[in-house]
């Protein structure tokens, strides 16, 4: 296991890459959480170094200390990795852990305080100590993809979060058949028919509107 290891405030500092003034600075405005104090010395720990250099690394891609500082809120009071997976719960996603760097990498200049919360509120993110956690790797695949595409972060997860209220939907309409003719333990068993049957019905919704798109498209 590894040892935990705790800096003095100069020490930190200089693994930072930042003055101890600085230091202070992003102390006051509560970017980072308060050090562990033992008498009148502060100790800080790799969870605050982790900070720090993200607090660089989104000033590097153009974040202000106010946006940052949302976000440091946001990191801090997440739904954690528990809420956010539901713990023994079975599912056919797998979870992706992300630093704040990288999913910062992911969605150049998307990631706003605002979008993250949204993303959080929605259940796509968790957080897990100075790890973010995205609920599904498929999901993370797409919104990336689309927004590399030129569709706004924002966008997505509005879109996100009515597709959402049609899954749920749809999901009751599957559990509610199987659970009048079979026991509930048959629910995961059977998830794959439901699957399949609601792709097939989404690329024939998709045939029909992209159909429709070019005969309007035809037309003088």
């Amino acid at each position: 296991m590894t040892e935990k290891r705790e800096y003095r405030m100069a020490e930190l500092a200089r693994l930072a890459g930042i003055t101890v003034r600085t230091l202070r600075f992003y102390r006051e405005r509560k970017l980072i959480p308060p050090p562990r104090r033992e008498g009148r010395i502060a100790w800080y720990d790799d969870h605050h170094l982790a900070r720090l250099r993200t607090i660089a690394a989104l000033l590097e891609r153009g974040h202000t200390l106010n946006g940052i500082a949302e976000l440091a809120d946001a990191f801090d009071h997440g739904r954690d990795v528990g809420d956010l997976l539901g713990l023994g719960e079975p599912t056919e996603e797998t979870p992706v852990r992300l630093t704040p760097e990288e999913l910062a990498a992911r969605f150049e200049g998307e990631v706003t305080p605002e979008n993250l919360a949204a993303a959080m509120d929605l259940g796509y993110l968790g957080t897990d100590g100075d790890e973010l956690v995205h609920i599904s790797h498929r999901l993370l695949e797409v919104s990336s993809a689309l927004v590399r595409e030129g569709i706004p972060l924002g966008e997505v997860l509005q879109a996100g979060a009515r597709v959402r209220e049609h899954a749920d939907a749809l999901a009751d309409l599957f559990a509610n058949l199987i659970l009048r003719h079979a026991p509930e333990e048959e629910l995961h068993r059977l998830r794959p028919l439901a699957r399949s049957v609601i792709e097939a019905e989404l690329s024939l919704a998709l045939d029909r509107r992209i159909r429709k798109q070019g005969r309007e498209g035809g037309e003088d």
